[in-house]
């Protein structure tokens, strides 16, 4: 299996970027998918995940209220609106295939 997230860049406090995740191989419909972050010197953090049709979310504390995780099944797809964003936001964003299939990671910054 194979994860390719996209759509990270640079963007101004307060903007809003959407990150995508398009996933080969395997059934993706089978699995839930997450979101990860890792900023520079600190540990891998756990920011949002969604289930196999979509219908339960989970956030971890730096996303909610302002992060929304989705899916579309038809298109292998998963996506991480991400609004209200902070220059605490700015880190390399990993989706995550369980048990153990990671993409290459997106780097969104944020500048103050």
């Amino acid at each position: 299996v194979q994860l390719q997230a996209s759509g990270g860049g640079l963007v101004q406090a307060g903007g809003s970027l959407r990150l995508s995740c398009v996933v080969s191989g395997g059934r993706f419909s089978d699995f839930a998918i997450g979101w990860f972050r890792q900023s520079p010197g600190k540990e891998r953090e756990f920011v949002a995940a969604i289930n196999w049709n979509g219908n339960r979310t989970k956030y971890g504390d730096s996303a909610k209220g302002r992060l929304t995780v989705s899916r579309d099944n038809a298109k292998n797809l998963a996506s991480l609106q991400m609004n209200s964003l902070k220059p605490d936001d700015t880190a390399v964003y990993y989706c995550h295939r369980p048990p153990n299939a990671w993409g290459q990671g997106t780097l969104v910054t944020v500048s103050s």
